[in-house]
């Protein structure tokens, strides 16, 4: 496969990509009708006796979801006047020539000018066109952390530049200042010890659940209940805190303790929490299930295929069919009733906690059982295929041995589909189990796409389609690359002078 191959399907790649978030793009923000994003906010039901601050309220999250612009008059006027000047007031009054010049302006604009039920003052809103939409969210998709990212009326004097230093727990960092995050890049003592805050995605805010919190912060951030340590600020302040002094951000406005901490702006910040995120949960439950698919079902599928209508066989087979024909949901069942019953391993994850390896026992084998029987399945399969063609007779005729045939020729030949699938499900590991995790109460992504979309969390729906077709998408590339490596003569480029 050469460069130009791979480049074109990265080209193809990014295209289908792109297809996908404008298809999702208009069912989530044309074909739903927006109210609906408010069913499961609070806030917005107690606003019902204040009909001007429940408008405000309504058009603001509207124009942070992507819907539309909107403008009250007030703020326009603080634009030309001062906040307490008898011209302010004026502009204030309903009917005031100020008032009908700003209606005149933002009509002309194509804004809907409507007035306050109570103030009686204008507003104006404006819809923004999906595909304005779909572009403003792939403008802003990646933020790359520079010393001129924040900007702050009230810090003239902030000094803008990058150094070299050490973070307050002791690891190397490169130190940001003007910039969103104070450590860019610093290393401690957990995985993957070398962390970067210089590129993010920027899925926006989640809403109306985690209200107030970044869709990525949401994903990533650790659960459960603060872990805290001593620990001592750089002020000299010493204490116990969970803080992650990696994850501190610009605070625009510092309070009385934010002071007794911290020596500049930089004081807003993530705890270490006693469980892993939701991406982390489910990515270990699936990537431990799949080590154990792998490491019995493609041993029993060969073992099986070598035993061909014997013993070894039909039990395999029994297996097969039993996790086909019965209900992913019944097995489950079935399986954590007996284990919990002979071996007292806990029915559902939160009993103990992530912390507890008897927690993830029970989940992580059931989540593998359906895969196990599908290497099964298809390594007996290919290997029983391979076994019947025309070189395993010529490899006997020229004295071969049964182990040298098996190794060298049909085991390699038979694994090349089985290999090219491993991208594929290590995809699926990020996406999460929703049988599984739910069964057995675990904190993962599995449900998390299904409750976003019953939420009408609209961002999150879309962030999570992004994530999880880009993943799919480029694990069908890692397959083929996977093939190709293992197998020479298989080319998957076309060949030169092909008309």
């Amino acid at each position: 496969m050469n460069k130009g191959y791979i480049l074109s399907r990265l080209i193809r790649s990014a295209v289908s990509i792109i297809l996908i978030m404008a298809i999702v793009f208009v069912l989530v923000y044309t074909l739903i009708p927006r109210n609906s994003i408010f069913a499961g906010d609070d806030g917005y039901r107690k606003l019902a006796a204040k009909p001007d601050d429940k408008t405000d309220y309504v058009y603001n999250i509207w124009q942070k979801q992507g819907y539309l612009t909107f403008v009250r008059s007030a703020d326009y006027f603080q634009t030309l006047y001062d906040m307490d000047s008898p011209e302010m007031a004026a502009a204030l009054q309903p009917g005031s020539d100020a008032a009908e010049e700003f209606k005149a302006k933002y009509e002309a604009q194509g804004y809907t000018v409507e007035t306050y039920t109570k103030s009686g003052r204008y507003y104006a809103y404006k819809d923004v066109p999906i595909i304005k939409h779909i572009a403003i969210w792939f403008a802003n998709l990646i933020i790359i952390d520079t010393p001129r990212s924040v900007q702050d009326e009230n810090n003239p004097d902030l000094k803008r530049g990058l150094s070299f230093g050490r973070t307050e727990s002791g690891g190397l960092a490169l130190i940001g200042s003007g910039t969103t995050h104070k450590y860019l890049l610093y290393t401690d003592s957990h995985f993957p010890w070398l962390h970067q805050n210089i590129i993010k995605l920027n899925f926006g805010d989640s809403y109306p659940t985690y209200q107030g919190l970044n869709v990525m912060t949401v994903l990533f951030q650790s659960q459960g209940s603060e872990v805290k340590r001593p620990v001592t600020y750089e002020t000299g302040k010493e204490g116990e805190s969970g803080i992650i002094f990696g994850s501190l951000t610009y605070k625009f406005k510092l309070d009385r303790l934010d002071r007794q901490k911290f020596a500049d702006n930089y004081a807003t910040f993530q705890t270490a929490k006693n469980q892993p995120s939701m991406i982390g949960t489910s990515f270990i439950i699936g990537i431990f299930a799949l080590i154990l698919s792998y490491g019995l079902g493609l041993p029993i599928g060969v073992l099986m295929a070598r035993r061909k209508d014997k013993l070894a066989d039909k039990l395999g087979m029994v297996y097969i069919i039993f996790i086909i024909a019965v209900p992913s949901l019944a097995y489950i069942y079935l399986f954590r009733y007996l284990a919990t019953k002979a071996f007292a391993l806990p029915s559902v994850f939160t009993t103990y906690g992530a912390s507890d390896i008897r927690s993830w026992i029970l989940p992580t084998i059931s989540l593998a059982l359906p895969s196990i029987a599908g290497l099964m399945l298809w390594t007996r399969r290919y290997v029983v295929d391979q076994m019947s063609q025309d070189y395993v007779k010529f490899a006997k005729a020229k004295g071969l041995s049964q182990r040298e045939i098996f190794n060298d020729h049909i085991f390699k030949n038979a694994i090349i589909p089985i290999a090219q699938g491993i991208p594929a499900s290590l995809a699926g590991c990020i996406a999460g189990a929703i049988i599984t995790e739910s069964i057995y109460a675990v904190g993962g992504m599995g449900k998390m796409l299904p409750n976003a979309i019953q939420q009408y969390n609209n961002t999150m729906v879309v962030a999570l389609v992004f994530l999880f077709s880009t993943i799919s998408v480029l694990s069908v590339l890692a397959g083929d690359i996977i093939l190709i490596k293992i197998d020479p003569r298989i080319s998957l480029a076309e060949k030169a002078g092909r008309s």
